[in-house]
């Protein structure tokens, strides 16, 4: 029990109930924290909090919520606060990234529906969780992506979101320095998720493309959920010198020259 990391801290994770969210809050409740964590998926939400909890030596604590609408963000914040007393940590997570397309399929209407989800709850859930992360000196921790950064094909509204939070992340940290409130980011690049699998079965070739994309990285392979857990962790416990950076949590993906020629053969 000596060893654990975040032993006794309040955290909350949005979109925690799969994916990298549910990494961040297995990796904290194994370091002793008290995890609050939202999802719209009641079942897997409930399912989450009763595997983690069996488990400890944290605590995890399952809210319901739609994440695209302020009532609900409001009230995830206020729910932990009323249980917990106070908040150390937030990790804004949820997110979607949408199935590749030029900009000509995507609509305005697409893209607003993905900024609301992208970006708008991660400025929500700050907005009404700096109140009492100032007085505990907390910190905060955006997902974001590497694509922000470096670009994909067939993705200009994810990357656009992406870049957003990056840039979102560099600004908080500028404003709330005065109140000793770090806001840091992790920029993943390919990470093994649910949504990840769901979009290799609908490709044909599906181990074919599943293999480019562990070749991404230098290290030849996908991204756990737990690792991300753990550069979380990394930031919210150890780096208290670290306030608007970015870490590119990438096995080296934007690294190495290659070829990268789009336009078609010409005979």
């Amino acid at each position: 029990m000596s060893g654990l990391r975040y032993k006794d801290k309040i955290t909350l994770v949005t979109g925690g109930s799969r994916g990298i969210g549910k990494g961040c809050v297995e990796v904290f409740v194994e370091n002793g924290a008290q995890v609050a964590f939202c999802s719209n998926d009641d079942e897997e939400g409930k399912h989450t909090e009763r595997d983690l909890n069996s488990r400890g030596p944290g605590e995890s604590w399952f809210i319901y919520g739609d994440v695209t609408k302020e009532p609900d963000i409001k009230n995830i914040v206020e729910k932990t606060i009323e249980k917990y007393g106070r908040l150390d940590c937030l990790i804004n997570n949820v997110g979607t990234h949408p199935p590749p397309h030029p900009i000509d399929e995507f609509s305005a209407e697409d893209f607003r529906k993905l900024i609301d989800l992208n970006v708008v709850s991660y400025f929500l859930f700050s907005k009404y969780s700096l109140p009492h992360l100032r007085k505990t000196a907390g910190s905060i921790i955006n997902i974001s992506s590497l694509v922000g950064n470096i670009g994909q094909g067939q993705a200009v509204t994810y990357c656009a979101t992406k870049g957003a939070i990056t840039s979102m992340t560099k600004a908080l940290a500028i404003d709330e320095a005065k109140y000793n409130v770090r806001v840091n980011s992790i920029s993943p690049s390919n990470i093994w998720t649910p949504l990840f699998d769901s979009y290799l079965k609908t490709c044909p070739e599906s181990e074919e493309v599943k293999k480019g994309f562990e070749n991404n990285q230098l290290l030849g392979r996908f991204g756990t959920i737990q690792e991300v857990g753990h550069a979380c962790l990394f930031l919210a416990a150890d780096a208290t010198f670290c306030t608007g950076i970015e870490i590119n949590l990438s096995a080296g993906a934007e690294l190495n020259y290659a070829n990268k020629n789009m336009r078609p053969t010409t005979s």
